[in-house]
């Protein structure tokens, strides 16, 4: 299966599916329910898309060049940009469409915590300074650990600087929207992870075993891809929450007032 052929099938065909319930949706005017609606969603994605697109590159085209992962050439076009195929970089753009609307069909039909939200400040510095811990390993043992730890380590360094401000603005608001978050993350990283194992089946793309763990699902399925997958999408789930939630623009609203100064 080539990688296009991938694409088409387990991405571009979802999203399409999607596009039909959310012109559905907003024909019928179906609101989302504690979230900005309407253009405003259609801005968060392509805010994600510019995102994914730039902070992905760099970090994409380092596993390639060092051999992380790498395309079986009979399956690709042969473009390429850098190191990577121009499939990977219609991978990315593809992946936070599916996440954006898949965030937007649950925000029209998860109900809003019953509970008042109350900020607190704690729990998002509690919840930096963990990641803070857990990144300084990381780029511990990326720099300096065995090799079979290169991809694992690889994605928490480059994956988690981009959550600290994530954390820092808005995990009490996240905390309040649990179940639509888990739910956000949970089944777009279970559903790719599992087409991965197709994509690897295939030879569409490969992933080194020396640089690896070698804890794999399935017999064939790395738990470095399932790591990337769902990292991906706590990216883009908590990144569409926080845009939108109106608790996250009044938060913005206060701190904007404020000059900018003690972020509420």
């Amino acid at each position: 299966m080539t990688y296009f052929g991938f694409l088409l099938r387990f991405l571009v065909i979802p999203i399409f599916v999607f596009l039909v319930i959310t012109w559905w949706d907003n024909k019928n005017n179906r609101p989302t329910l504690g979230f900005n609606n309407g253009n405003a969603v259609w801005i968060a994605i392509l805010v994600h898309i510019v995102l994914a697109v730039v902070y992905t590159t760099p970090w994409d085209n380092y596993l390639v060049a060092t051999g992380v992962w790498y395309y079986n050439p009979d399956l690709v076009t042969g473009i390429v940009i850098g190191y990577v195929p121009i499939e990977e970089y219609t991978f990315f753009v593809l992946e936070t469409i599916l996440a954006g609307l898949w965030w937007w069909f649950l925000a029209r039909r998860i109900a809003e915590p019953a509970k008042d939200f109350k900020p607190n400040k704690a729990v998002r510095i509690v919840s930096f300074v963990i990641l803070l811990v857990l990144w300084g390993i990381f780029t511990y043992l990326f720099f300096l650990g065995s090799i079979e730890l290169t991809y694992l380590s690889i994605i928490l360094f480059w994956a988690l600087p981009a959550i600290f401000p994530q954390m820092l603005y808005g995990a009490d608001i996240l905390w309040h929207y649990r179940k639509l978050v888990f739910t956000a993350i949970f089944v777009p990283g279970l559903y790719l992870s599992l087409m991965d194992i197709i994509a690897l089946t295939d030879t569409t793309w490969s992933i080194s075993k020396e640089q690896t763990t070698g804890l794999l699902f399935f017999g064939i399925l790395p738990v470095e891809e399932v790591l990337f997958f769902f990292i991906t999408n706590v990216l883009i789930g908590f990144g569409m929450t926080l845009l939108l939630s109106r608790l996250g623009t009044k938060r913005f609203e206060d701190w904007k007032s404020n000059q900018y100064r003690g972020l509420p």
